[in-house]
């Protein structure tokens, strides 16, 4: 119980910090890992359960990965995009990372190319974490992001297998039958109900499935097996309640992941050396990122989000390293910590830095609208619902039912989900990107009456913002968990701040 409650205390005490201070929690469990490491070494204290805490580690992984999968949508990821952008930049980032370390550590070009190799991948938990955070997931520069790390992940996998000899074994023929067995996987989601057993199926998906069936009896992954048992779930009626019933769950086993990576031990200052050097070229990868993307025909404000997604090293890399070059692990996982400390607040204003470069980006933008971000215009509507989840859709459905005579239209930066409403239900909706800038000031919204904001609190601020800067006097109506979001909303510019649960309890005692 002692080195659960040292374990527990430290990550807290850390990542209060480093929230305090205005980072990511994140950065204070990476630091955490790193100060235990560093009493270890240094007052002979004795770290138990590091064994159970890696264990830990990688179930939060395989459940993040699990999540991903229920959002993830197979056919939009693969396409041309997305395998040239991310072979393309796999290629050129790996020269010119062996280039520079051979050049500068005067090392053998063998090891400086295997370890370029393992500096070209993007992490996927950070990037993951990231979106889904945001509920970016399935907005286009999300599905990109997920698009461009799968493939990373096979080629880390393909790494594996050519430099350690290992290979999947005939057995991996069964992924066809994992697909084929998609009906089976839609009826244990229908037999398993509601609350602490549909967690549960989430949880042996994810774990039983990646790790026993995908790695230990096919040879593959176990973190591809896990966003493909997610993948197989991700039509479901149910798959939505098992994502937030999974939400939490994930966010605490992660917190584990971080602090398992200052755990690999400290570095001496060679090893500070070559992770400043290589941490010093990340803008030379966010440029490559950013160059290709705009070369396969995507706008400068959703390669730019993508870029920012992608912009740091990979937790996969020190997978492989201990595997084929264990002596490399430390600098290694000194080199990831710093991209991630980098990388954290970044994403987290990936929005705003944008607006501020906006002007400058878009000198570099192809004359062609790719066919995911075509512009759109509000025409003659009267009420604009943003955000279709659960509450945009009920929002939707009343204002056409108590405003006949107006004209509503729901807009969504979930592409899939705006075909279905609008083939499946005849909405009129439309994809549109609300935490977009230049799609608020191109806007024409003079017959615009009432704006009803449904989505996440970060996308709502901005929405208002832009709605009041340019000139936007009518009703904003926005939703709110909480009440201090609820008061800086109104603040902004919202007239009204709908406490959700608040104002349902209230519903409900109306019927009394």
């Amino acid at each position: 119980m002692e080195s659960v409650v040292l374990w527990i205390g430290s990550a807290f005490i850390f990542g209060f910090l480093a929230q305090r201070i205005g980072l990511p929690p994140l950065i204070g469990y990476l630091m955490t890992g790193f100060g235990l490491t560093y009493a270890s070494q240094n007052y002979g204290y004795t770290l138990s359960g590091e064994t159970a805490l890696r264990e830990i580690s990688h179930i939060g992984i395989l459940v993040l990965l699990f999540t991903v999968g229920l959002k993830l949508k197979v056919r939009q990821v693969f396409k041309l995009e997305v395998f040239g952008t991310s072979v393309l930049h796999m290629l050129l980032s790996a020269l010119f990372y062996a280039a520079v370390i051979h050049l500068v550590f005067s090392w053998d070009l063998s090891t400086s190319l295997l370890l370029a190799s393992l500096l070209a991948f993007s992490s996927t938990v950070l990037a993951a974490n990231s979106l889904e955070e945001r509920q970016e997931l399935r907005a286009f520069h999300g599905r990109m992001a997920i698009g461009i790390l799968i493939v990373q992940d096979l080629g880390a996998m393909a790494l594996i297998s050519i430099t350690s000899g290992e290979v999947p074994n005939t057995a991996a023929f069964g992924v066809i039958v994992i697909f084929a067995l998609r009906p089976l996987f839609h009826k244990l989601l229908d037999w398993s109900g509601h609350g602490g057993m549909l967690i549960l199926l989430g949880l042996a998906l994810a774990v039983i499935g990646g790790e026993t069936l995908f790695n230990h009896a096919m040879g593959l992954s176990a973190e591809l097996g896990a966003l493909i048992m997610g993948a197989m779930c991700a039509k479901h009626p149910k798959c939505g309640e098992m994502y937030e019933s999974l939400w939490s769950l994930k966010e605490l086993l992660l917190v584990a992941f971080f602090m398992t990576i200052g755990l690999n031990g400290l570095p001496t200052w060679y090893d500070v050396q070559f992770a400043l050097v290589v941490v010093a070229l990340l803008p030379i990868q966010a440029l490559v990122f950013y160059f290709l993307l705009i070369a396969f025909k995507l706008k400068s404000r959703t390669a730019f989000l993508t870029t920012i997604a992608l912009t740091n090293f990979s937790e996969f890399g020190l997978i492989v390293a201990a595997k084929v070059m264990p002596e490399w692990t430390v600098p290694l996982a000194l080199a990831v910590t710093l991209s991630f400390i980098i990388a954290a607040p970044l994403n987290k204003h990936a929005h705003a830095l944008f607006d501020h470069v906006e002007s400058f980006l878009k000198r570099f933008e192809r004359q062609c609208h790719h066919p995911d971000e075509v512009p759109v215009t509000l025409g003659d509507t009267n009420i604009l619902i943003v955000g279709l989840g659960q509450i945009g859709r009920a929002a939707f459905k009343a204002a056409n039912e108590e405003h006949s005579d107006k004209v509503v239209l729901g807009i969504d930066s979930d592409a899939q989900k705006v075909a279905q409403l609008k083939n499946k239900h005849g909405y009129n909706v439309t994809f549109a990107d609300a935490e977009h800038a230049s799609f608020w000031r191109a806007l024409d919204t003079n017959k615009l009456d009432s704006v009803v904001l449904t989505c996440e609190y970060d996308a709502a601020i901005i929405a208002i913002a832009n709605l009041r800067r340019h000139g936007f006097t009518g009703n904003i109506i926005a939703h709110s968990r909480y009440e201090d979001q609820a008061r800086k909303m109104e603040l902004a510019g919202a007239n009204h701040s709908h406490m959700t649960l608040h104002e349902a309890g209230k519903g409900l005692l109306s019927h009394v």
